[in-house]
């Protein structure tokens, strides 16, 4: 299992989230993308793979809140 440890998150305003939040989690999608790409899958593909997956997490908890 893979542990990951945010910062808090910054107060203030939604681009300062957005900005932090992607600040952190380039690092561990970089990562997975090059693992991918080492085992011999498109990158683009994987990426896109990535958007899908984010897309759905996001759908899902739409109704949730």
């Amino acid at each position: 299992m893979v542990e990951f440890k945010f910062s808090e998150p910054p107060r203030g305003k939604a681009e300062d989230l957005s900005s932090e939040c992607q600040r952190q989690l380039q690092p561990i999608v970089s990562e997975i993308v090059q693992a991918a790409a080492a085992a011999g899958w498109n990158q683009k593909d994987v990426l896109l793979a990535m958007v899908d997956v984010a897309w759905d997490l996001y759908e899902k908890g739409r109704g949730e809140t």
